[in-house]
């Protein structure tokens, strides 16, 4: 986990190489986050040949950090993922606006960077799953 201003998260979702990116802000504690996550490893490993980056940005306090390392090498999580710092607020609405700060919060934008989706609270792997594809798709020609 590395430690993650919203900057740095807009940057990771820029970087480029992706058509899709998937923004997902979870925390330990949060019961909903933890049943979501298998799905969020499962789109990854299934998508990242296809131009699919997953962005994971922890929002457990420092004093559970361990314990979010800790639940990221269960789930075989191996790529950079982020703890949220600074100020919440600012985070939010840096992230966006309209996020009310719920978990877990997942942001999808197209390989331009431009934010396609929004969501707040648990979504299923076929609804991920197919709103990820759709923006691929359109990404192919790009």
């Amino acid at each position: 986990l590395t430690a993650a201003t919203a900057d740095r998260v807009i940057a990771a979702v820029r970087e480029p190489g992706a058509r899709a990116v998937l923004v997902n802000v979870w925390a330990t504690w949060c019961i909903p986050c933890r049943e979501e996550f298998p799905d969020l490893v499962r789109i990854e490993r299934e998508l990242r040949d296809q131009g699919f980056r997953l962005v994971l940005v922890s929002a457990d306090f420092d004093d559970t950090v361990p314990q979010a390392r800790a639940f990221l090498a269960r789930h075989g999580v191996d790529f950079p993922s982020y703890q949220k710092t600074g100020d919440d607020m600012v985070f939010i609405n840096t992230i966006d606006s309209l996020w009310s700060g719920a978990l877990p919060a997942t942001f999808l934008y197209d390989g331009t960077g431009r934010k396609v989706r929004f969501w707040e609270g648990r979504q299923t792997y076929e609804t991920l799953s197919h709103e990820v594809r759709e923006v691929l798709e359109k990404g192919r020609g790009s």
